[in-house]
């Protein structure tokens, strides 16, 4: 008879989610798409520049009033 082996271990426990604040996360950023054409800003970590975008965008395009702005938050997931 052979021995059995485990093939997985299971841990069981209550994870957490929250924003990564930690020194090495990586930057919150920013950009602006146009609802109407789908172009977009350039990502950046200041809102208030990908916000600008939407300026010069609408100035070239004067239909164009319609604008989504995309955030992308890090996050962290942990076992307690």
């Amino acid at each position: 008879m052979t021995a059995r082996t485990p093939r997985a271990v299971y841990r069981y426990g209550t994870w957490t989610l929250a924003p990564d604040r930690e020194p090495d996360a990586e930057p919150v950023t920013y950009a602006m798409q146009c609802a109407v054409c789908e172009e977009r800003s350039d990502v950046l970590e200041d809102p208030a520049d990908a916000q600008a975008w939407t300026f010069r965008h609408a100035g070239r395009h004067p239909s164009h009033h319609t604008y989504r702005e995309v955030i992308t938050r890090p996050w962290r997931a942990w076992m307690a």
